[in-house]
């Protein structure tokens, strides 16, 4: 069995991706990894929208506030809920959170694969919407931008757990 919290550490957002394609076999193991998250009420409110085009991908760089390191990367999964109305019995908006937890599970696959990913929330929605063809009515929640990079992890800085975990009480 492999170390998940190895996985988990060695993930990043790289900036910058290697010129080199990925595998197709690859690919798919990344979208069954999102296919199986976790969803409130096994809903899966999610598609996932598989971009390589580079015309699309500059388009979808542009869209991006012209981050020109996006362009770079040769896999772009464009993850959109399907259900926008839902809400959990208290009261919360489901959507963000089960497409969060594709989009991890999603990550932590391509990590596993030795890609890097980078979860891109910044981009104007409605120009990858009409690039896409995205539904009325549906929303283009985030970005998985996918490839191999030439970087090195720099390391999180995260909070000690002290800091951010209590028992039985806050």
């Amino acid at each position: 069995m492999k170390d998940i919290l190895a996985v988990i550490r060695s993930r990043f957002s790289p900036h910058s991706f290697l010129d080199r394609e990925v595998a197709d076999d690859v690919v798919d193991r990344i979208l069954e990894a999102g296919r199986l998250a976790p969803s409130a009420k096994n809903r899966q409110p999610w598609r996932f929208v598989v971009v390589r085009d580079l015309a699309k991908r500059q388009l979808i760089s542009q869209a991006a506030y012209n981050e020109p390191w996006i362009v770079q990367a040769p896999v772009h999964v464009a993850v959109c809920s399907t259900n926008i109305d839902y809400k959990m019995p208290n009261g919360q908006t489901a959507y963000p959170i089960d497409l969060s937890f594709a989009a991890a599970f999603m990550a932590l696959q391509a990590v596993d694969e030795g890609l890097a990913c980078c979860i891109n929330t910044t981009f104007d929605e409605n120009e990858i919407r009409d690039l896409l063809t995205v539904p009325y009515g549906m929303r283009v929640v985030l970005l998985l931008i996918l490839g191999h990079s030439d970087e090195k992890p720099t390391g999180h800085e995260r909070l000690a757990k002290s800091r951010i975990v209590s028992f039985e009480h806050w």
